[in-house]
Parts: C-alpha cells; sequence; structure tokens
C-alpha cells in the first residue's frame, strides 16, 4: 500500500508539473485547409542577366616585340635589359617628349636609354646635340645592335654605348643618371675597369665576392 501510494502520488506531482496545452482553434485549422491557390504557388525567379562576352585573344603577331629567332637572341636582351637595370641611366617607358625635356638644360653630349614606342625595336638612345635633344632607334639585328643609319653593330648594347662616348666624334659624353650621387662602390668598378680592362679583371687576385661585383658591370660608363 505504501508503495502503490508512493507511485500514485509521482504519477500526480508529473502530471501536475506538465503545462497544460491549449486546443487548436478550428478556424486556423480551416484557414490552413482552405487556402488559396495562388498564395501557395511559388514567386516566379528572374532569370540572371548574361555574362558579357569574353574579350576576343588577340592575334599571334599582334605585340610590341618580335619573337625572338633563337635562344642566343633571347640571352642577349634578357641580359642587356639585367645591365640596364643595373646601370642608373636607363629610364624605362619615358616617352619622347618626357626624354627630351630632361635633357634640354644638360650639357650637349648627355644622354639616357629608354624603351622604343616603336614597332620591332627595344629601345632608343636619347641623347643632347648641339641643335637640341634628339632620340635614335637601336636595331637588333642577326643578334647584334646597332644604330638607325649606322653600319657598325655590337654583340652588346653597352659595347655600342662604349664606342660612341671613346670615338674621335664624341657623340656621346655622360649618361643623365637617375640618381645624381652615385655610390663608392660602383665609381671605384668603373676606375678598376677603366684601368685594367674588363678582359683582365679575372686576373686579379680578389675574393670571389668582389670579382662577381666586378664583372657584373664590366663597363666604363
Amino acid at each position: 500500500m505504501v508503495a502503490h501510494n508512493q507511485v500514485a502520488a509521482d504519477n500526480a506531482i508529473s502530471t501536475a508539473a506538465e503545462p497544460r496545452r491549449r486546443p487548436e482553434s478550428s478556424s486556423s485549422s480551416s484557414s490552413s485547409s482552405t487556402s488559396s491557390p495562388s498564395s501557395a504557388a511559388p514567386a516566379r525567379l528572374r532569370p540572371c542577366p548574361a555574362a558579357p562576352a569574353p574579350a576576343p585573344a588577340p592575334a599571334p603577331g599582334d605585340t610590341h616585340f618580335r619573337t625572338f629567332r633563337s635562344h642566343a637572341e633571347y640571352r642577349r636582351i634578357t641580359r642587356a635589359s639585367a645591365l640596364l637595370d643595373a646601370c642608373g641611366f636607363y629610364w624605362g617607358p619615358l616617352s619622347v617628349h618626357g626624354a627630351h625635356e630632361r635633357l634640354r638644360a644638360e650639357p650637349v653630349g648627355t644622354f639616357l636609354v629608354r624603351d622604343s614606342r616603336q614597332r620591332n625595336c627595344f629601345f632608343a638612345l636619347s641623347v643632347k646635340m648641339a641643335s637640341g635633344p634628339t632620340s635614335i632607334r637601336v636595331h637588333f639585328q642577326a643578334g647584334r645592335f646597332h644604330l638607325d643609319g649606322s653600319r657598325e653593330s655590337f654583340d652588346c648594347l653597352f659595347e655600342l654605348l662604349e664606342h660612341y662616348v671613346a670615338a674621335p666624334r664624341r657623340m656621346l659624353g655622360a649618361p643623365l643618371r637617375q640618381r645624381r650621387v652615385r655610390p663608392l662602390q660602383e665609381l671605384c668598378r668603373q676606375r678598376i675597369v677603366a684601368t685594367v680592362g674588363r678582359e683582365n679583371l679575372a686576373r686579379i687576385p680578389l675574393n670571389p665576392v668582389l670579382r662577381d661585383y666586378l664583372s657584373s658591370f664590366p663597363f666604363q660608363i
């Protein structure tokens, strides 16, 4: 009897603890069952706008520079580009007008190297002449560099520049550098190259680091 009364009391407590649920109204059930077909229909999806057509691919020959004919030509141009980046007087994509404006107040013979705007021509030489600044295309044909209108050609662009700097007519003088004050190590390298010649740099008893630095730009410009 005690156990039975205890179970009954526990059941009564659990029943009283449960919240009393409200009966659902008949109106809500009837409204959900009698909803109109138009309200139940899914919304219409708007079509996505068409993606823009891709731009036409450029023609194989539509480029500022012609393709290289050999790997040797490629190596010479990449070496010339690396030397230009290190020389200090390469002005990149400077326009003709911009080059002439920078040279206008400079002494006769001052020059700089820039990218050419002409098709099939990599570089241009802008120089202050007695009559004013002018620009000359630097052609690269059959693996050699030469100025427009000249028959003299060279394996290296900087050999071409050295030739016209040392020529009796002295067409070229001092380069126009982007930094007017040069580092002391560059001045020392230029003096060493001018004294012993670049063909004798390997004979100088120096450690490999200094020897590599001298050979990285073995020119007198």
